[in-house]
């Protein structure tokens, strides 16, 4: 399962943002090569793919490239971002799990021609459209490249007929977290728009409410929603010292014949402990990295 926080989107062709990407903080980047790359710069934002991945990757963010849905442009996608250096396709408006299947199939074929171990490019998959919902389940476990799976708020909610809001999205939400976890890959998402860049604090309350129901990471559009993103999906030192302690405080009573014991004021079974256990789990891959605008409160390595 990908252990990772924050994953900022960068279109292939924005020299500017590339230029930055590697100081944003964020633990993945993903060049897209989708929406925010017009018809007429496909194959522009294609050819820029070798120069930005390591660019980007200079001080150890993950690379993602995020590709068309339409064979047509899917692959010669696979085609340009398959190689030494990308980590991870993400799979746009994906149809279920026969079409994840067709195109790790294409993926292969492009990484033996590469030379690289079969495999070795990992899926994130995307399901935005009202046809895909009853088969996120199929969809999550539908190959060995998945490792995460989310939702596509702005489109599905426009087929909805809803508003990407945390209560318009709050039950594919939770069936995606579901689905994430019956196959052991990252719920990626949260609970309303990335489109308000101004309400900061809006954003941060979404992510709380997201992470309370169980998505373990997040992807933005701007630089401001990475240090967000890595405090609200990360841990403070207080909670990391706080689950030590729990997890002592527990074997020293599971070691006196006691499966559930009183301690800081409340009383610990073993679901809490194993939640701390994942939690320390998890802060022990962060990449420790500073962000101009992360508090010094928080663990984001």
């Amino acid at each position: 399962m990908l252990n990772w926080r924050s994953l900022l989107f960068v279109p292939a062709t924005a020299e500017r943002f590339i230029a930055k990407a590697h100081t944003r903080g964020a633990d993945a980047i993903i060049l897209d090569l989708e929406d925010s790359v017009p018809p007429t710069e496909k194959v522009a934002a294609r050819a820029a793919l070798a120069g930005a991945v390591p660019r980007v990757s200079q001080e150890g963010a993950y690379v993602v490239v995020r590709i068309n849905q339409p064979l047509s442009l899917s692959v010669p996608d696979i085609a340009a971002a398959v190689g030494p250096g990308v980590a991870a396709l993400m799979l746009t408006k994906v149809l279920g799990p026969d079409h994840v299947r067709l195109l790790s199939e294409a993926v292969a074929e492009r990484e033996i021609a590469c030379g690289m171990p079969v495999g070795s490019t990992r899926f994130l998959a995307l399901v935005e459209t009202v046809a895909a919902l009853p088969q996120m389940a199929p969809i999550a476990a539908a190959d060995p490249r998945m490792a995460a799976m989310g939702i596509g708020g702005e489109d599905l909610a426009t087929e909805l007929g809803a508003t990407p809001t945390a209560d318009g999205l709050y039950v594919w939400a939770a069936h995606c977290i579901a689905a994430c976890r019956m196959a052991g890959i990252a719920p990626v998402g949260s609970l309303g728009s990335l489109s308000n860049l101004d309400d900061l604090e809006g954003y941060r309350a979404g992510l709380r409410r997201a992470r309370a129901l169980g998505f373990s990471a997040a992807t933005c559009i701007h630089p401001a929603h990475v240090p967000i993103i890595n405090e609200e999906y990360g841990a403070t030192q207080e909670e990391l010292d706080r689950a030590r302690r729990l997890i002592a405080a527990f074997d020293t009573a599971l070691a006196q014949g006691s499966g559930a014991v009183a301690h800081e004021g409340r009383m610990i079974d073993l679901p809490i402990v194993e939640r701390a256990r994942r939690l320390l789990a998890r802060a022990e891959g962060w990449r420790t990295r500073t962000s101009p605008s992360a508090t010094d409160s928080k663990v984001t390595g």
